[in-house]
């Protein structure tokens, strides 16, 4: 034991499966690209049935800004047909403002963050357009050290460091964009910063790169094929990747599965229920070498369209 060592491997940020639902969790670029503000509710139970597994909670809200493009159409008809292309138009230039709260719990660690982002969004053709945003806040790292036994009370590992700290959290983006594709690639953790501080260990924060996408596929009026991917570098860890394909009925229902590499595979549905709300749910099926103990991930989404002036059920600009 003496040794012995352990390197343990990881994001620092939460992981989600229904980021296609919520793409502004991981790209601030996506802040303001519908024309109605776009709240969502999500809660992520990871690793079920393993004592201590992951779990995140959030509420996030983005709303553009901008007369022209409040008051414009991004085409006519359902986003999810064909018929689309042929009336769609690129963004009016304008703003997008949203802020996001987090919180995210694993075993005897936490972090909570709230932060403030802003988007511009510009036409760069009559089909194009190009965004970019930033994420700025704060984030909470604290170890709840009172679930800690040790055999000396004043062990210094825990009494001689900094258990619980507030760190600036900063998240740049980029995003192109059209009426049946989009990528984007965005940067967490920009700042590196130390997290906890004791006499055996250095913890930092360190940047995350992520690289997403996706298409629109139409194979009927009514079915519409949407396949995307997330790329995630993080050094030291290696680099990872989930893809994904969802299957839509016009703008009423979807379904579809997701595959992350060398950790789950997931099947995903969704449904927009009126021009108000609608709901996302997914579960993963654990592939790794915790599938002896966990019993899968699930992960649930509710969306809330307020100001939907053109009552649209379905996003327009983003999938």
């Amino acid at each position: 034991m003496l040794i012995a060592t352990v390197n343990l491997q990881a994001q620092q940020k939460p992981q989600y499966t229904q980021y296609p639902f919520n793409n502004y969790l991981v790209n601030p670029a996506f802040a303001g690209i519908e024309n109605y503000i776009d709240l969502k509710l999500g809660h992520r139970s990871q690793w079920t049935g393993l004592e201590g597994a992951p779990k995140t909670t959030y509420f996030t809200i983005n709303a553009p800004i901008g007369e022209n493009f409040l008051n414009g159409g991004a085409g006519s008809g359902n986003p999810n047909e064909r018929s689309y292309l042929r009336t769609y138009m690129a963004a009016e230039p304008h703003h997008g403002v949203g802020l996001q709260v987090i919180t995210d719990k694993a075993g005897l660690i936490s972090q909570n963050t709230i932060a403030g982002s802003y988007a511009y969004h510009l036409g760069l053709s009559p089909t194009s357009n190009l965004a970019v945003g930033l994420t700025a806040g704060v984030s909470q790292y604290a170890i709840n050290t009172s679930a800690i036994t040790v055999e000396n009370p004043i062990d210094p590992a825990l009494n001689n460091g900094n258990n619980s700290k507030w760190s600036p959290d900063v998240t740049v983006g980029a995003l192109l964009y059209g009426p049946n594709y989009y990528t984007g690639i965005s940067v967490q953790q920009v700042l590196s910063q130390s997290i906890f501080s004791t006499n055996y260990n250095q913890s930092k924060s360190v940047p995350h790169f992520l690289l997403t996408g996706g298409l629109k596929l139409y194979m009927t009026d009514d079915l519409t094929l949407m396949p995307s991917f997330l790329v995630k570098v993080i050094d030291p860890a290696p680099t990872t990747y989930d893809v994904n394909m969802k299957l839509a009925f016009r703008d009423d229902f979807w379904i579809g599965g997701s595959y992350r590499r060398n950790d789950s595979f997931g099947i995903l549905a969704g449904f927009n229920l009126s021009s108000l709300i609608n709901v996302g749910y997914s579960y993963d099926i654990t592939t790794s070498n915790l599938n002896t103990v966990s019993r899968g991930s699930h992960e649930i989404v509710i969306g809330i369209l307020l100001n939907n002036t053109y009552s649209v059920k379905c996003p327009q600009r983003s999938f």
